[in-house]
């Protein structure tokens, strides 16, 4: 049997050797064959199944990347996943949790704080299937597993925790009113709420990058011999909306490279975002399936209820199936509002087979399909899907479960497009909820035109049932829990001492410095396990690939090949118990990476210590929002923008070049923002971080808060630490070289400077002593941000009525003459402690866009550098009347300005 080989398309396997061309052509002539007597449908369908077998058989094909618009697993195959609930019992449950839900937001209403009501009931039973049978408590063994819920569902989780006795009807009416300490935040935050919430997802999309690196640190933890955490199983409960969200897909390849099987995504694929259908003229969960299968994930699908299976034993044809496929979502949300005559004629009429099969089903059974029955919306669908998430193995599972956006929250807000600004539902709205979901609350309960919330008691079945399962698991979730651990052994002193005496003669970075002080932390015997270098692709230009062959990098595979440099010093290790996470080029990735090793000592009871070392330019500009994540989390570590300043980095130019990440680094309550000189201002604030937040921290101190530390690749000398200088570096502020009075009447000024800025502030003061006639000290200000905000504490301490000086002002407080700071970064750095210094004061900083050049040239083109100083600082004596206005203009001639 042969084909005509002009029907045929060049392939791809051309390219290969056919040692049965003959075969190979009878094959294909089946395959038409099929297609010209049963169709092109059938002859698919039989490829598929080829196709499965030949995957099952583990022949090494590529996958499919679409299965049709159905459930993965058939309604037959659902009591071999063994559902073992109560399910009548659970729909109570379910149903009170609904109800107090919606009562919630709708109370709250009337103080116009708002809350979201359809998402969570459209996941209802997504969230209650999960606590009622999957979701293990900390109670165990201190970690459980980790939920990160979706956003805008926490109505539902506050309800649960309401009818399980963990919250009160007082502090439900507190939803979204806070102010006075005892309510309840709009979304999880870990912070407002740190008994409950353990992860805070949103903003969206942060959520599933998290949740990726948190399962992939779970396995770092049990490769590394920290703690056995295999048992944890990682939830992350997202919208399909949500999944447009870069950072949503941003890290699929890596869960499914590293085969993280101990993770689940659970998509909420009720087809609507915010404000309208997510892909109204497409199908987002057969986009979602595509994009996950093409990236590894096992995928299963849960669209269709019960009520579906009548109408797919009907589809002899196949013609149910292929018009499920091609009808778009939005118009699946058209279905769910209109009456049975319309889906009869806009789905059933356009196919001859569909039309006959309408004809055998009521009105009612149409209305109970299109508008009620949803995989996403029985929980034994809901079961089997979570089993089969947890049974597979060597990858991580994604569930797309099909839900009604508003579903049971009548007519008036399921699948409406405003349905999410939808704050209350009325009255009678809520009797309709009432009578479906069969809840025992009189009408006599509704006072002066004010839903009631409903309980069955504390001793009721429903809760028992709930707490009984609650127990079997693990305990309540979700909880946050601070495990009673001893504070961590401070490192031996010598450590940080080592930098004490300056590095003489020789020219050394701060990065440089830094990375030393990490070396010597990581082999301390005690805690040295527990650090967490965390590095972006860059460890080279940190210097540090020396910890590569001693630390290794972790691999979950180890190394499975011989590295290319294996016969150097400093060769490439990767080994499963590495203890370095160099990530790729992945700022968000290792973002993620920081803040999952920042809360172990509250998600696993271990206590972490990750430093995140990366080009400053690309830290917070890039990453803000984790940031901002990090602290709701309350994350513990030090972040490290390395190559900082705007004119260090030479040649590199514009996207390089950072003026500005202390800028947005003071806008975080917790971050402490430090731009240290010297590599012993370096040791003394990391020092005094491993303190405050793994030993001892001093009353009134959060431990909660993370460092930001700016260091520098300009090789200078670093000199010996002065006496008595280590309350200052820490405070911010401190005078490290007095100048010589030239005269008895000599005019003097303040330079305050900052980083590397500090050895142009010294050339300053020697050119403006030896040929101006100015005597200047020079101050190292470590941190402007916390200067400020020992000011700002100040200032609202007088409202008060209590007496207090800020720090800036107490240093100064003898310092003559004005005030000139100065640093590598936009004039907004320095100029955050303006108006508490006493003295007249300006700044100088390198504002505007960066550029590529020489250090020398760019700090000439921003006038940060020694000349522009001696002229400033000329400029504001001459303003004072201490020097001739004329000395600017001669100074500026001299040097060239």
């Amino acid at each position: 049997m042969t084909t005509d080989p002009t029907r045929i398309q060049p392939s791809e396997l051309d390219q290969l050797p056919d040692r049965d061309p003959e075969e190979t052509a009878e094959w294909q002539a089946s395959l038409d064959a099929v297609a010209k007597a049963a169709g092109p449908h059938r002859a698919a369908y039989l490829m598929r199944r080829t196709l499965e077998r030949a995957e099952g058989a583990g022949l090494a094909l590529p996958k499919l990347l679409e299965t049709d618009y159905v459930n993965t697993i058939p309604t037959a195959a659902e009591a071999g996943y063994g559902f073992d609930g109560d399910e009548a019992m659970e729909a109570k449950i379910t149903a009170w949790n609904r109800w107090n839900a919606a009562a919630m937001v709708s109370r709250g209403s009337k103080y116009g704080v708002g809350g979201h009501i359809a998402t969570f009931a459209s996941a209802a039973w997504l969230y209650e299937t999960g606590f009622n049978h999957f979701f293990r408590g900390k109670e165990q063994d201190g970690s459980g597993d980790q939920l990160y819920i979706q956003g805008h569902a926490s109505p539902g989780i506050y309800a649960r925790a309401f009818l399980d006795g963990r919250l009160t009807e007082a502090h439900l009416d507190k939803f979204r009113q806070e102010s006075g300490g005892d309510g309840l935040p709009s979304y999880p935050h870990p912070r407002r709420l740190p008994w409950l919430w353990e992860f805070p997802t949103v903003s969206m999309g942060l959520g599933p990058l998290s949740a990726i690196y948190q399962a992939r640190f779970n396995r770092y933890l049990t490769n590394r011999n920290i703690k056995d955490v295999s048992n944890s199983h990682v939830w992350a409960f997202l919208g399909d909306g949500e999944m447009d969200e870069p950072e949503s897909t941003a890290a699929l390849a890596l869960a499914a490279r590293e085969e993280l099987d101990n993770l689940t995504f659970v998509i909420n694929c009720n087809l609507q975002r915010l404000d309208g259908p997510v892909r109204a003229n497409f199908k987002i969960v057969q986009e979602l399936e595509a994009q996950f299968r093409g990236a590894g994930w096992n995928v299963v699908k849960s669209l269709w209820g019960n009520a579906w299976d009548e109408l797919f034993q009907l589809d002899t044809t196949g013609a149910l199936v292929r018009r499920l496929r091609e009808v778009p979502d939005a118009q699946i949300q058209t279905y769910q509002t209109r009456d049975a005559a319309y889906i009869r004629e806009d789905f059933f009429g356009k196919d001859p087979a569909l039309v006959e099969m309408a004809k055998l089903l009521s009105d009612d059974k149409i209305i109970e399909c299109f508008q009620h029955s949803r995989g996403g919306h029985e929980p034994r669908k809901v079961f089997a899907a979570y089993k089969a998430a947890l049974e597979h193995k060597g990858a991580p599972t994604v569930i797309l479960a099909q839900t009604v956006k508003g579903f049971t929250l009548g007519k008036g807000f399921e699948s409406k497009n405003a349905n999410h600004q939808m704050k209350k539902l009325s009255v009678e709205e809520f009797k309709d909820m009432r009578d479906l979901l069969g809840l025992p609350i009189p009408d006599s309960a509704f006072v002066d035109g004010q839903v009631p919330y409903g309980h069955p008691g504390a001793g009721s079945p429903e809760v028992r049932y709930l707490q009984e399962r609650r127990a079997a698991l693990g305990g309540p979730a979700p909880a946050r829990r601070v495990q009673p651990v001893a504070p961590l052994p401070a490192p031996a002193d010598k450590t940080f001492t080592a930098f004490d005496k300056g590095s003489g003669s020789q020219s050394v970075a701060t990065t440089m410095a830094f990375v030393r002080l990490m070396k010597d932390l990581i082999r301390d015997k005690q805690t040295g396990r527990r650090w967490v270098p965390i590095v972006p692709d860059e460890a080279r230009t940190f210097g540090m690939e020396s910890l590569f062959p001693s630390l290794g990098i972790y691999s979950p595979k180890g190394q499975t090949y011989e590295p290319v440099d294996r016969d150097q010093l400093m060769y490439y290790r990767e080994a499963k118990d590495g203890q370095i996470l160099n990530e790729g080029i992945t700022e968000a990735g290792s973002m993620a990476d920081f803040i999952a090793a920042s809360t172990a000592y509250s998600t696993h009871g271990e206590p972490m210590i990750p430093f995140y070392i990366f080009y400053s330019m690309f830290g917070w500009q890039r990453t803000a929002d984790q940031m901002w994540q990090l602290g709701d989390q309350l994350g513990r570590g030090f972040l490290v923008g390395a190559t900082a300043g705007r004119t260090t980095l030479t040649g590199e130019g514009l996207q390089h070049a950072d003026g500005h990440s202390p800028v947005i680094a003071a806008t975080n309550p917790a971050a402490l923002t430090y731009d240290p000189a010297f590599a012993y201002e370096v040791a003394a604030i990391v020092k005094d971080g491993l303190r405050r937040m793994y030993g001892e921290a001093a009353p009134g101190e959060d431990p909660n808060v993370f460092y930001y530390l700016t260091v520098y690749n300009e090789p200078m000398p670093q000199p010996a630490k002065p006496e008595g200088v280590d309350e200052g570096i820490i405070k911010g502020l401190y005078r490290f070289k007095e100048g010589t009075p030239v005269t008895a009447d000599a005019p003097r000024i303040q330079l305050l400077s900052s980083g590397t800025a500090i050895h142009w502030a010294l050339k300053a003061q020697d050119m403006l002593a030896a040929e101006w006639g100015v005597s200047a000290d020079v101050w190292s200000a470590t941190s402007w941000t916390e200067l400020r905000r020992d000011a700002l504490e100040a200032d609202a301490a007088l409202l008060r009525g209590e007496e207090r000086v800020p720090y800036v002002r107490q240093a100064l407080a003898d310092a003559q003459g004005p005030v000139l700071a100065v640093s590598d970064y936009m004039r907004q750095v320095p100029d955050q402690i303006a108006q508490w210094v006493e003295q007249d004061y300006s700044s100088l900083g390198a504002d505007g866009f960066g550029l590529s050049d020489t250090r020398e040239a760019a700090r000439r083109h921003f006038g940060v550098d020694a000349e522009s100083i001696v002229v400033a600082s000329l400029a504001q004596l001459a303003k004072r009347g201490e020097v001739p206005a004329s000395v600017v203009k001669d100074a500026r001639e001299r040097y060239g300005l």
